[in-house]
């Protein structure tokens, strides 16, 4: 190594332990600010109260026979916070809104729209047992049907109207 080499990595350690203390001493200058100024604001705050108070509530309530137990009445659980997804109003909006997802690229073995010879032994087979596998699920050698394509809040008629279509479109 050179000197040229040793000088510049001495120089650069120092500069660089330098900015290490003074980040070390706004870090702790910050601390001491924010303790003496905001410390007593935000612990009086009823949000931060109420937050504090449910982290530290026992998780579990037990009913004492002989006591006072109506504050231990069972709480309806809230409703579910995601927005329910919208019900196509046929089968080639059903298509559109889940059925594509598989049967549009050939995914997990689903037989594309259109390819008539993918179809056509599926086909053979009923409309009533497409119905079923579409409706119940099936597993098979050449791929898988969730239940009703993994939209298990559709309506059976719903699902015979999708299958409807792309029989329609793949014959």
């Amino acid at each position: 190594m050179s000197k040229q080499d040793s000088h510049f990595i001495n120089v650069f350690g120092l500069i660089l332990g330098i900015l290490i203390a003074v980040a070390i001493v706004i870090f702790g200058v910050a601390r001491a600010v924010g303790h003496s100024t905001q410390s007593k604001h935000v612990q009086e705050e009823d949000l931060y109260v109420k937050a504090v108070e449910a982290r530290v509530a026992p998780p579990v309530r037990i009913a004492v026979a002989g006591a006072d137990n109506s504050a231990l009445a069972i709480e309806a659980p809230a409703a579910s916070a995601a927005p329910a997804m919208p019900v196509p109003a046929d089968g080639p909006a059903l298509y559109d809104a889940a059925c594509h997802t598989c049967h549009g690229p050939g995914l997990a073995g689903a037989p594309k729209i259109g390819d008539a010879a993918a179809w056509g032994p599926r086909i053979a087979q009923g409309t009533a047992t497409l119905y079923k596998h579409a409706i119940e699920g099936f597993t098979g050698q050449h791929g898988v049907m969730p239940p009703k394509g993994g939209r298990s809040d559709l309506p059976d008629d719903l699902i015979k109207q999708g299958v409807d279509y792309m029989v329609g479109k793949s014959r």
